[in-house]
């Protein structure tokens, strides 16, 4: 799907998506992989690869390390960690990519995206340009998206049980 520029940068900047999405604000729906006390774990609503998780703090947080104590970051990471493992055991991955984007100006909510490189494309296709808005987002059916986020999150609960 192309990226309608316009829409997304009204989208974004009209309110924090992570904090609508756990209020169950109308338009903010996710399917949600994980969720506890300390993060939110749920599928993109715009993938650039089949299985895209983003990874948020619950508390709205702006900034990847000043806003953290090293304690709080770590039990982040913990669940970016065991979301990951998970992923690459599902979808399959040539390497999997973890970022933390946003901005001041849109997407303020510190998130990371976990997004699994599938095998086999071109080494000039993968990184940067994997990631690339002008290649667009993939449009994955509705029931696909719910089967995949409900194996991710059977994983993912035992993955963080068997790590405690």
């Amino acid at each position: 799907m192309a990226w309608d520029l316009a829409a997304y940068l009204e989208r974004v900047r009209a309110g924090c998506f992570v904090c609508e999405t756990l209020t169950g604000s109308p338009g903010y729906e996710h399917h949600v992989v994980h969720q506890d006390d300390v993060a939110v774990a749920f599928l993109a609503k715009y993938p650039v690869a089949r299985g895209h998780v983003l990874v948020a703090p619950i508390e709205h947080r702006e900034h990847v390390i000043d806003d953290f104590s090293w304690t709080d970051y770590m039990r982040l990471q913990r669940v970016v960690h065991a979301v990951g493992g998970v992923l690459k055991a599902t979808v399959p991955t040539e390497r999997l990519y973890v970022l933390s984007l946003g901005s001041q100006q849109g997407n303020r909510h510190v998130h990371w995206h976990l997004v699994p490189l599938p095998p086999g494309v071109a080494y000039e296709d993968q990184q940067m340009a994997f990631l690339a808005e002008s290649r667009g987002w993939l449009h994955f059916e509705t029931a696909e998206l719910a089967a995949l986020a409900a194996e991710l999150r059977a994983g993912v609960s035992d993955k963080l049980t068997e790590n405690r």
